[in-house]
């Protein structure tokens, strides 16, 4: 099979039908092969209807329901998982991503080599609100991943080698950061190509401003367990060794102050009378626990078998 697109989707019945006859319009005009994967992730509205409807006239269109809304970063894993194509496309079910890109995203991926490609969208029909966030935080994701030439990591629209997908584990909000993901499982030839924004159609906006704060949290994340996933020893040792040397030297000062003032036949005030004795002592306590939670992090590293157990109540083949 030449292509699969994974479209995920919360409460978008409206736009389905116009862009599944968009998506196949542009599949048999360029003779793929293909399937179009639609992800519900818990949907309220009468979507995976649609979806049903949509799988009895067209042998293409598969489906996977969500019992309950888990978020976009599990829909793309499950459909990632369902994935047969060589080449694999995602994109928003908003109408806002064209599915008139998946040709020169098929070309990019078969022909130029291309692990991954990521869609620009450089003229945006967003409010200012969301595009100077949107700037500050591509801004600081290019940094922190080192992907200097991608623009918009955000973007719905990507198109992936189908080894890539096998081999990334989305989870939690990581779909932001798909690209970072690929390049940590050594996916390095990473591209972009500008692709045009449409305003939205149907219905609003389901992302609110709190995705601004969430996504730079997952950003620490995952740079966190990129560079200390596997020793967080590495991390917190260090810093509780450090801590814990600092109080170690500070109590050691002023136990042999005190020792040389007793030799002295000076008593003069107790160490319990010094602020510094006990600045010193929480140091070492702290150190100890770094030094702790380094330990059991290194021991419980990756080990939840359950982080991606996602209840799929239905599913169409």
């Amino acid at each position: 099979m030449d292509i699969s697109v994974v479209v995920p989707l919360y409460n978008e019945e409206e736009s389905l039908p116009e862009l599944q006859a968009w998506i196949s319009r542009v599949m048999h005009e360029n003779e793929y092969s293909y399937e179009i994967i639609f992800v519900n992730d818990g949907s309220t509205d009468r979507s995976w209807e649609v979806i049903e409807e949509l799988a009895a006239k067209d042998s293409h269109v598969k489906g996977i329901k969500f019992r309950r809304n888990y978020g976009k970063s599990p829909a793309l894993f499950c459909g990632f998982n369902k994935a047969q194509g060589d080449v694999v496309i995602t994109m928003d079910a908003d109408l806002q991503d064209s599915p008139d890109e998946i040709p020169e995203l098929y070309r990019m991926i078969t022909q130029d080599h291309y692990d991954l490609v990521s869609g620009y969208k450089q003229k945006r029909y967003d409010p200012i609100t969301k595009t100077m966030p949107t700037k500050l935080f591509n801004a600081t994701a290019r940094k922190i991943s080192g992907i200097h030439n991608l623009h918009d990591f955000n973007c719905g629209l990507k198109a992936y080698n189908k080894s890539v997908v096998k081999n990334i584990e989305v989870y939690g909000e990581m779909h932001r950061y798909i690209p970072y993901l690929a390049k940590n499982a050594g996916f390095t030839k990473i591209g972009e190509k500008v692709v045009h924004h449409q305003s939205r159609k149907y219905g609003s906006s389901k992302f609110g401003i709190n995705r601004f704060f969430n996504g730079y949290l997952d950003l620490l994340t995952l740079w966190f367990l990129t560079n200390f996933g596997k020793k967080p020893m590495h991390v917190f040792g260090l810093i509780g060794s450090f801590i814990f040397l600092v109080g170690f030297i500070a109590l050691s000062y002023l136990g042999i102050e005190k020792a040389v003032d007793l030799c002295n036949g000076t008593y003069g005030d107790l160490l319990a009378d010094h602020a510094s004795f006990y600045i010193a002592l929480t140091a070492l306590i702290l150190g100890s626990q770094f030094f702790l939670a380094g330990f059991i992090g290194d021991l419980l590293s990756r080990q939840n078998p359950n982080r991606n157990d996602y209840q799929i109540e239905k599913t169409i083949d």
